[in-house]
C-alpha cells in the first residue's frame, strides 16, 4: 500500500506488535530485520510499532526498518518513548513524522500517518501536526485522567498485566485486571477506536548493576491465552502485542535469535525461547480479523503449546553462593532477592491444545500426571509443577501420534539457573521447532556480569546426546511395565495419589 491508497485501512482491524529499538542497535543493513518481518507478517501481524528513543543511532536503525518492512511487504510507524522525549518536544516529535510520513512502508490508517507512543502525557499536539506537516493518526499511550483525550485519535492502553494499578503486582487489597483497563480507556476515548493491549508474560530482574532495580513479576500463567478469548470477544478495532523483543521484561514473542544487544536480560532469557506463543496467537490473530471467536476455523496444523517456569517458586536463591555470604548481601549476587509479585505466579505447566479432532492428551510434569479429553479446537489446560522431565503424549485410537507426543528439553529444577531468580517461561512447541532458538553471541554479552556464581552456556543443547535434537524422545517403559504403572508406583512411593483437573475449558 503506498500512501495514495488512503482507503487502505479504513475501518479494518488491525494488528500491531511493539518492537524495541533500543536493543537493536548492532544491525547493519535492512536485510538484518527481514527475518522479523517475514516471521511477523507470516503470523497476521500488520505492523510493527517502532519504539524510539534519543539514541545516535536512532535514525540509521529506523531507515533499516522502514526499508525491509518495504521490502518485505509490511508496515511500521513510529512509537516515541517518552522515558526519553519529553512532553515540551512536539515540534520535535512532528519533524520526526514527517521524515517517514512518505515512505511506502508508512502505516496509514483512515488516510492519516498513524503515530503512536509509550506514554507521553501531556505532549504538545498541536505542535506535533504542526510540525508534522500532513494528517497524523495520532494513537498514543495517554493515561485515563491524565491526558487530554480530545487530542488523540486513538489511544494505547501498555497494562496488558493484572496489577495493583500502581505499576506493580495485584494484591488482596487492590485488583485491577485487564479489563478493567479496558473499560477505563473506553470511556476515555468516548467511542474512538482503542488499542487493546495483548503480552504472554512479564518478569524483570534487573539488580544493582544497572542504575536502576526492576525487580517483579505480574501474574501471567495462562495470560496469552485468556487475553485472546477476551479479545475475541471484544473486538476493538486494533490490537497491540506487548512485545516482539523486550527480552528484558521476558514479554518477547520473537526469536532469541533476532539481532539484538544485551542489556543484562542474558542471565534470565538464555536458552529460553518464546517462539511457540506466537504460534498460539496464530489462529487467534486470524479469527479477530475475521471478526469471529472460533480460532478453530483458522488452526492450519495441529499443535501442542506448552509453558512453564524452570524452578519452583518456594525454590531459595538468597544463599546461592555460600562464599559471598555477609550480612548485607546474602548471596553475593547482584540480582539480590525474590521478585515482588512471585506469590501471585501458579506453580504449574500450562498447555494449550490446537486440534483439528479430539484426542486424549497426557501431560507428566516431575512426578505429576493427567490426561485429559481434549476436543477439537484451540483449548488450555493447566497441570500442577513438578520437578524433574516435562512430557506430552497425544493419543488418538490407542494410538501414540508421534509428531505432537515429546519430552521437553528443558526439565524444572529446584535451583537457581545462573544462581538467580529465574521467572521467565520456557516455552515450546510439538511438533518441535527444526532448530533451536539461540542468543547470539551479542545477545550474551553480559551474561557474567553481576553474577558471583558459574552460569554455564548453551543448557539446552546439554539436555540431548549431541545438543542438535530439538526435543527428546520418550523413554520407553520398563519391561513388563506400562507407563501408567510406572506413574502410579513412582506416585505411591513418594504419597502423591491426588489428580486434579485443573482444566481451563472455553468454547471453541
Amino acid at each position: 500500500m503506498s500512501i495514495r491508497d488512503e482507503d487502505a485501512n479504513h475501518g479494518n482491524r488491525l494488528v500491531f506488535c511493539h518492537f524495541m529499538m533500543g536493543v537493536v542497535s548492532n544491525r547493519q543493513n535492512a536485510s538484518d530485520y527481514d527475518a522479523d518481518m517475514k516471521r511477523a507478517k507470516e503470523a497476521g501481524i500488520d505492523a510493527f510499532a517502532l519504539n524510539i528513543g534519543t539514541d545516535s543511532y536512532t535514525d540509521t536503525q529506523l531507515n533499516f526498518a522502514y526499508q525491509s518492512a518495504a521490502d518485505n511487504g509490511m508496515k511500521v510507524f513510529i512509537s516515541f518513548d517518552f522515558n526519553w522525549y519529553h512532553v515540551g518536544q512536539g515540534s520535535e516529535v512532528g519533524n520526526k513524522i514527517k521524515e517517514f510520513s512518505n515512505h511506502p512502508a508508512q502505516l496509514m490508517v483512515d488516510g492519516k500517518v498513524f503515530v503512536s507512543s509509550f506514554t507521553g502525557d501531556g505532549v504538545d499536539c498541536g505542535a506535533m501536526r504542526a510540525a508534522a506537516g500532513c494528517n497524523v493518526f495520532f494513537a498514543p499511550n495517554f493515561h485515563p485522567g491524565q491526558g487530554d483525550f480530545n487530542d488523540v485519535d486513538s489511544a494505547l492502553n501498555w497494562m496488558a498485566w493484572g496489577s495493583d494499578g500502581y505499576n506493580k503486582a495485584p494484591t488482596a487489597e487492590r485488583t485491577v485486571s485487564v479489563m478493567d483497563g479496558d473499560a477505563a480507556y473506553h470511556s476515555a476515548l468516548a467511542g474512538k477506536p482503542y488499542i487493546a493491549p495483548v503480552s504472554p508474560w512479564f518478569s524483570t530482574h534487573f539488580g544493582d548493576e544497572v542504575s536502576y532495580s526492576k525487580n517483579w513479576v505480574f501474574p501471567s500463567d495462562l495470560l496469552w491465552y485468556n487475553r485472546w478469548r477476551e479479545i475475541l470477544a471484544t473486538k476493538p478495532r486494533f490490537v497491540e502485542i506487548i512485545t516482539w523483543n523486550d527480552y528484558g521484561e521476558s514479554h518477547y514473542i520473537g526469536p532469541l535469535s533476532s539481532p539484538h544487544t544485551d542489556d543484562g536480560s542474558s542471565k534470565w532469557v538464555m536458552d529460553m525461547p518464546h517462539n511457540g506463543w506466537l504460534d498460539m496467537a496464530k489462529p487467534f490473530i486470524a479469527a479477530y480479523k475475521a471478526g469471529s471467536e472460533l480460532p478453530i476455523d483458522f488452526l492450519e496444523e495441529e499443535k501442542i503449546i506448552y509453558w512453564y517456569r524452570p524452578s519452583p517458586k518456594s525454590t531459595n536463591c538468597d544463599a546461592t553462593d555460600t562464599t559471598m555470604q555477609n550480612a548485607n548481601n546474602a548471596s553475593g549476587n547482584f540480582f539480590r532477592g525474590r521478585p515482588e509479585g512471585a506469590d501471585t505466579m501458579q506453580d504449574a505447566v500450562f498447555v494449550v491444545t490446537q486440534l483439528k479432532e479430539p484426542a486424549s492428551v497426557e501431560v507428566t510434569s516431575g512426578m505429576n500426571t493427567q490426561t485429559f479429553q481434549a476436543p477439537a479446537g484451540v483449548r488450555a489446560w493447566t497441570v500442577p509443577m513438578g520437578v524433574g522431565a516435562q512430557s506430552f503424549r497425544v493419543m488418538r485410537d490407542g494410538q501414540t501420534v508421534e509428531d505432537l507426543s515429546g519430552t521437553s528439553l528443558r526439565d524444572i529444577k529446584d535451583e537457581c539457573p545462573c544462581g538467580i531468580y529465574n521467572f521467565n517461561a520456557y516455552v515450546g512447541t510439538l511438533p518441535a521447532d527444526a532448530e533451536m532458538d539461540r542468543l547470539a553471541p551479542d545477545g550474551m554479552a553480559l551474561l557474567q556480569q553481576g553474577l558471583k556464581v558459574s552460569c554455564p552456556t548453551n543448557t539446552l543443547g546439554n539436555a540431548v546426546s549431541g545438543g542438535d535434537s530439538p526435543v527428546r524422545s520418550r523413554s520407553p517403559s520398563p519391561s513388563g511395565c506400562s507407563d501408567m504403572g510406572k506413574r502410579d508406583q513412582l506416585q505411591d512411593y513418594n504419597g502423591v495419589k491426588e489428580r486434579v483437573d485443573n482444566m481451563m475449558s472455553s468454547i471453541r
